[in-house]
């Protein structure tokens, strides 16, 4: 066998303290944004079956509430971490994405994602009024839709939000084709006497 035809992996280095903080940060984000949503009535876009309804300010907060808790918990790991290339932060940043995705489902199962903003609503599963009504009833339908497409979305804007959080992180400029000449750049930098 060829030496040069041999596969050769290498690991991207993962900080778990960096990771577990920025989630922590996250839902305290989530959950400050979500409690000044609610005291603004942010916290109406999970409570009209009809979209048209939902006033801007809600609107506002779900979106911002959603990106901005995820910013600052991709953010926290990759500097906690003290990672300086992009792509490492910003596999740090959707590492804190997956591992907030469970715990907002474990407050959900604890009734205590309202708390976060409503639009993680349906991250509760079926509420008890819910049950207690007959199936058939196309507005208790269309509220329950609703409310999962909100938390769908809010997941997603999530996502994007950590993974742009530990990019801004790294100090690396925010351009799709840095990577590629980052070495070039590296050369061309006078260096400190």
């Amino acid at each position: 066998m060829d030496r040069d035809s041999v596969v050769v992996y290498t690991a991207w280095p993962v900080s778990w303290s960096g990771i577990w903080v920025g989630a922590l940060a996250a839902l305290a984000v989530a959950l400050i944004i979500g409690l000044i949503g609610s005291a603004v009535q942010g916290h109406e876009v999970s409570r009209y079956v009809d979209w048209k309804k939902v006033h801007l300010t809600a609107l506002v907060f779900v979106v911002a509430g959603a990106f901005f808790s995820t910013v600052v918990g991709g953010w926290v790991a990759a500097r906690v971490a003290g990672i300086t290339r992009s792509e490492t932060a910003m596999l740090h940043g959707a590492i804190v994405w997956l591992l907030t995705v469970p715990m907002l489902l474990a407050l959900g199962a604890l009734g205590m994602a309202a708390q976060l903003g409503s639009w993680y609503g349906a991250l509760s599963g079926v509420p008890a009024w819910v049950a207690a009504v007959p199936p058939a009833d196309p507005e208790i339908a269309q509220l329950v839709r609703n409310t999962a497409v909100a938390t769908v979305v809010a997941l997603l804007i999530g996502l994007i939000g950590s993974v742009i959080g530990g990019w801004m992180a790294s100090g690396e400029p925010m351009t799709l084709t840095y990577y590629r000449t980052r070495e070039t750049v590296a050369h061309h930098i006078p260096a400190k006497i």
